[in-house]
């Protein structure tokens, strides 16, 4: 045990410090590299590994200061500043610019942009013949430069022994005392050479008397608030193991961190001085989700969510960050010939996770009758069908359902014997705990717990793929890519034009575009990031409101994403490697209530990602712009009106396409409010909905149906508001109808 030196003794060290009502001091974590990695790239990925776990630790608790090689220190300065980190060097001269061979000044320093440095440690003192009165000038010319100080003090083995352990930290810092005039920019690093690096540490009981000490002589050589601000570092063979009872000792700050921070783990260290909101949920959160059964993907796409959630990031994405995207490869201009061997190598894959409840229904949305007596999943089945015909081949057909679709699908398929069953055909999407609002801890409703979970937006799609051993199984069988889109876009189909050009480009993903209208301009567009130059998306939940304008400028952001996107499998399976089991999409919150139907039940926050999204998350992803034939979907009863009408048809391989007359462009169709439900709608048009094929926009406000045959053409806007009335038979054009 350490036994203070006479020259502390007349200072009452521990009844100073417990009877003293100090305000809590910050953490201080530093990792000195020394000379470390060999190479940039094992620093760049130790930086990657980090980062998986960055939001372990809470920014507000404690600083986090990297000492990278000198060579390196603006190469990483970006990298670890998006950690939160500072960076930091590791020595200074002592002189100023000038004929300094193999010197860096403190002007240096902070012409680079760094605001920290290292002075005084001990492989300077011992190996480099570095004096008391060295540090002393390196610190006097930090403090003219404003740059902030880790000042290492402590005793060798030897010195140690001799019992002057107290007598050579008194001697070290003596000698800078009289240079310092900003306290707020220096710390204090207690390192005991005998513990560096030798695997030997120093007991709690033993660094937090030592770290008293030092506290005591400062309240008596400078001041007593110095001593109660002065943030004091214990290093020496600091490991996550023996961190945390360190940490608990009122006098020690923090850590200077040598090997230990050259790991993944040196996280561990900064996240107990520091842990973060989610290092307090979690636990709670992965309880439920294992009793749940939810597999080890969901778990950590969860997890990662929730850590962006409880680190308080802003999920928005500015203006000020994207640029637009001026242009991007035309379907037209694919110079590649299509390539049915591809097939054996493609699966195609539909979302079908979705209820409909937006439109009124308690069942799969993909069993709505869309033309001629079909729904979605007649359609989609004899679209396979039909292409298995063209090509004499076995396509690969799947889909994701959710728990709330899968039974009713299953059933739907049946007769369709040669899409598979079971697994072959299917996977389920996870499902993921609601969170309370007020507190960010699991949601609970006793009256149906069933309403604590729900469905993670279909980025779920890849741990989704993962988790369900559908990713690994897929690429064992040698399937490579992968085209995906929702199960009510009946125009996305298998393209063997668009998978051959998908193939030679070897790009690991490629999102289908079109060009926004102003029937799009409230949805998801693609930008480009403002740093990177990479191509992104950005959702309307992901826009601030004072950019609303902006956002739906469809001449600015041209492109809007169909949700028709191609994946590379073995890179998917890459970037969940490299991400430790999950894609790192951005994050969505969607307010609710813990029972939709009881608006004064509690409120929380749904936690949602889309699969587009990840076309930031490949290195070389990139875009096509498709024909508007590729993209018609269902979101609400607008859609499935304008869907059931002429301005649409379907084509002898089942596709259901905008009609040649339309060129690309559909009628804008706004339902009243009282038509949101499909069985409503269904009374506007019971003998059909009217001809669209040259209706520009369609506007029904109140209570009316349609007679047969009425024909729109223009703008159109049709009004009641009384009883129901009837429209007319006949041609409406350009005008407004008072019924």
């Amino acid at each position: 045990r350490f036994t203070p030196h006479d020259a502390f003794s007349q200072f009452p060290v521990a009844g100073y410090f417990q009877q003293s009502n100090i305000m809590p001091r910050k953490c201080i974590v530093g990792g000195n590299w020394k000379c470390n990695p060999a190479t940039i790239k094992e620093a760049n990925d130790l930086i990657k590994a980090w980062k998986k776990n960055v939001s372990s630790y809470d920014k507000e608790k404690v600083d986090v200061v990297i000492c990278p090689p000198a060579l390196w220190l603006f190469n990483l300065k970006e990298q670890l500043s998006e950690l939160g980190f500072s960076t930091s060097s590791q020595n200074v001269s002592k002189t100023g610019p000038g004929a300094f061979t193999g010197e860096w000044t403190a002007e240096s320093l902070v012409d680079l942009g760094l605001s920290w440095t290292l002075i005084g440690h001990s492989e300077r003192r011992v190996k480099y013949g570095e004096t008391d009165a060295d540090t002393a000038a390196k610190v006097e010319r930090c403090q003219e430069q404003g740059l902030n100080v880790i000042f290492c003090i402590g005793e060798t083995l030897e010195e140690r022994e001799g019992g002057k352990t107290d007598e050579v930290n008194k001697r070290m810092l003596a000698a800078v005392l009289p240079k310092i005039k900003d306290w707020s920019k220096i710390v204090i690093a207690y390192e005991p050479v005998w513990a560096i690096g030798t695997g030997k540490v120093a007991t709690p009981d033993q660094a937090e008397e030592t770290h008293a000490a030092i506290r005591a002589y400062l309240k008596t050589a400078v001041s007593a608030k110095v001593a109660d601000d002065i943030q004091i570092q214990y290093g020496g063979s600091v490991t996550p193991e023996n961190c945390k009872e360190l940490i608990g000792k009122p006098n020690i700050d923090g850590f200077l961190v040598g090997g230990a921070s050259l790991k993944p783990t040196f996280m561990d260290i900064v996240s107990a001085c520091g842990p973060s909101k989610l290092s307090e949920l979690w636990p709670a959160y992965q309880a439920k989700m294992e009793k749940e059964g939810c597999n080890e993907a969901a778990i950590a796409a969860f997890k990662y969510n929730l850590g962006v959630l409880a680190s308080g990031a802003n999920v928005m994405i500015p203006e000020s960050a994207i640029d637009p995207v001026e242009s991007l490869m035309d379907y037209e201009q694919i110079k590649v010939k299509p390539d049915s061997s591809l097939l054996k190598q493609t699966v195609v894959l539909k979302l079908n996770g979705g209820l409909g409840t937006g439109m009124g229904l308690d069942k799969a949305k993909s069993l709505l009758t869309v033309t001629e007596g079909n729904s979605f999943l007649d359609l989609i089945a004899k679209q396979v069908g039909s292409m298995n015909k063209q090509f004499k081949t076995k396509l690969k057909f799947m889909l994701m359902n959710s728990f709330a679709t899968s039974a009713d699908t299953l059933e739907a398929l049946a007769e369709y014997k040669d899409l598979g069953k079971g697994s072959e055909l299917e996977f389920v999407q996870n499902k993921a705990p609601k969170v309370t609002a007020s507190d960010l801890t699991p949601a609970t409703w006793e009256k149906d717990s069933s309403q604590e979970w729900c469905p993670p937006g279909h980025g779920d799609l890849y741990p989704a793929m993962l988790g369900s051993g559908t990713l690994d199984k897929l690429l064992k069988k040698g399937f490579k890519y992968m085209f995906v889109s929702n199960s009510d876009n009946l125009g996305a189909t298998m393209d063997l034009k668009i998978l051959a050009h998908f193939a030679s480009t070897g790009a690991p993903f490629m999102m289908e575009v079109a060009t926004r209208t102003d029937a799009d301009k409230k949805g998801g567009h693609l930008a480009k990031d403002k740093k990177t130059g990479a191509l992104l998306l950005r959702e309307s939940a992901q826009c601030p409101e004072e950019d609303e304008k902006a956002f739906q400028d469809t001449g600015k952001y041209k492109y809007f994403n169909t949700n028709n996107l191609w994946v590379d499998l073995v890179a998917l399976k890459a970037c969940f490697k490299a991400n430790d089991g999950s894609v790192p999409l951005p994050v969505m919150k969607n307010a609710k209530t813990v029972d939709p139907r009881d608006k004064a039940s509690t409120k929380v926050l749904q936690l949602e990602t889309a699969m587009g999204a990840a076309i930031q998350c490949f290195d070389g992803a990139t875009a096509l712009v498709i024909p508007r034939s590729r993209f018609a979907p269902v979101k609400t009863t607008n859609d499935l009106f304008a869907l059931r009408s002429d301005a649409y048809t379907l084509t002898k391989d089942f596709r259901i396409t905008l009609a040649e007359a339309r060129k690309d462009l559909p009628p804008d169709v706004k339902l009243d409010g009282m038509y949101k439900f499909t069985d409503a709608m269904e009374k506007l048009i019971p003998n059909g909905p009217p001809s669209l094929i040259d209706c520009k926009q369609i506007v029904v406000e109140g209570d009316m149906s349609f007679a047969k045959d009425v024909i729109i053409k223009g703008s159109v806007t049709f009004k009641n508001s009384g009883a129901s009335k009837e429209v007319p038979s006949g041609t409406y054009e350009d005008k407004t109808v008072d019924l």
